[in-house]
């Protein structure tokens, strides 16, 4: 995908609009210079060169993931453009329109190199919104595939070296009880950064520390967080249960039926409706790739086995091996969530969380980042700023 708006109007028709609150017939969706210019009633006076008939077929804002990590062996480490826009250009294939290109817990030069790669190539790669900093300022109870070597507390200097990169970090995963953790978090938010929970063994009161001082999302809930465990003789709530308590948390799910079950995925719905959860890929370097392909995730062998990325030596899972409409079908058929809030969790719910107020939404002058998708819920094609991305 090149760079460059397309200045002439074109009109999406003959489509079902999937709004937050429901679904729509009988509209289209006018886009000019990239933007959506206007939402009104079917026409049927058009210049056949300005028509994009959708043929009955949903039409939805694209996709935002908030935590992919990469695809076809690509990874975001790599901090190349090559690996960035093969990343981007698979996730397009699954609907996705925006994305936080996710880091890997390493030595801080190292995610500094991705910063600066990032801030070099986003205005060519338009997908690109910034980066989630996934350690290293993470819980060694609770690495899961992270490589605890490199796993460091929160210094000032540390947080320093991340600030300088304000402009592209939009999401930092932190565990809260690490010494300097809450005066991190209160730095981070006060440059406008994301803050999630994550990687972390918080006990109660810890959550709602960092709770108080900025934190507003959860990252892969249920996966590499706390929950209830006994602290002498009294049973005492982890960062799970705070998150699906308190109100104004987001919850982060890898829907794709392996990190988290559908009888799980049914209680995080029931506990934070349609507007608390974030779909969220984790997708790493197998995501694409063949059945037991092997690949590495910053120096640990991984294997793609059964739909899913494993430690080559089956330990724990490394990471999805999903793309947001797998996602979203699952939300749909596995927990029974009606399409148009599945829809919400993948678009105006991430935009919301990290602050992007003209994406994720069918609305007037929002970004026409749109997804066309089948009655069965396939991707059949997806436009990023009224550009063609990905296409069946």
């Amino acid at each position: 995908m090149q760079p460059g708006y397309l200045h002439h109007e074109m009109i999406f028709t003959n489509a079902r609009l999937i709004f937050p609150d429901g679904i729509c017939d009988g509209f289209e969706i006018v886009v000019q210079e990239g933007k959506i210019a206007a939402i009104r009633d079917r026409s049927l006076a058009h210049r056949k060169d300005e028509v994009i008939d959708l043929n009955g077929n949903y039409l939805a804002p694209g996709f935002i993931d908030l935590h992919v990590h990469g695809a076809l062996g690509r990874d975001t480490m790599e901090a190349s453009a090559e690996a960035f826009r093969a990343i981007c250009d698979f996730h397009a294939s699954g609907g996705t329109t925006s994305l936080l290109l996710t880091t890997a817990t390493a030595p801080l030069d190292e995610i500094v190199k991705v910063l600066q790669a990032v801030r070099d190539c986003r205005q060519a790669i338009r997908p690109i919104v910034g980066v989630h900093v996934e350690g290293p300022f993470i819980s060694k109870a609770k690495a899961g595939a992270q490589r605890a070597e490199f796993i460091q507390d929160p210094s000032p200097a540390a947080v320093r070296q991340l600030l300088e990169h304000a402009d592209v970090l939009k999401r930092v995963t932190i565990a809260a009880e690490l010494p300097g953790a809450l005066e991190a978090i209160e730095l981070f938010r006060a440059r406008g950064i994301s803050v999630s929970g994550g990687h972390t063994d918080a006990w109660d009161e810890e959550a709602r520390a960092a709770f108080d001082r900025g934190m507003r999302s959860v990252t892969h809930t249920f996966n590499c967080m706390s929950t209830a465990r006994r602290r002498g003789v009294y049973r005492v709530a982890g960062l799970l249960e705070f998150a699906l308590t308190e109100p104004d948390i987001s919850c982060e799910l890898i829907a794709d039926s392996h990190h988290v079950s559908p009888t799980l995925m049914k209680m995080l719905y029931s506990a934070k409706g349609p507007h608390g959860i974030c779909l969220v890929t984790d997708a790493i370097a197998g995501a694409g790739l063949p059945e037991r392909s092997q690949f590495a995730l910053f120096g640990k062998d991984c294997i793609v086995e059964n739909g899913v990325c494993l430690l080559v030596d089956h330990s724990a899972l490394a990471g999805s091996a999903a793309r947001m409409i797998d996602l979203v079908r699952m939300m749909v058929r596995e927990v029974n969530v009606p399409l148009n809030e599945a829809i919400a969790m993948a678009t105006e719910n991430p935009a919301r969380a990290i602050g992007l107020n003209t994406k994720g939404r069918l609305s007037v002058g929002a970004d026409a980042d749109l997804v066309v998708l089948s009655p069965q819920l396939d991707v059949v094609r997806t436009f990023c700023s009224g550009e063609v991305m990905s296409s069946q």
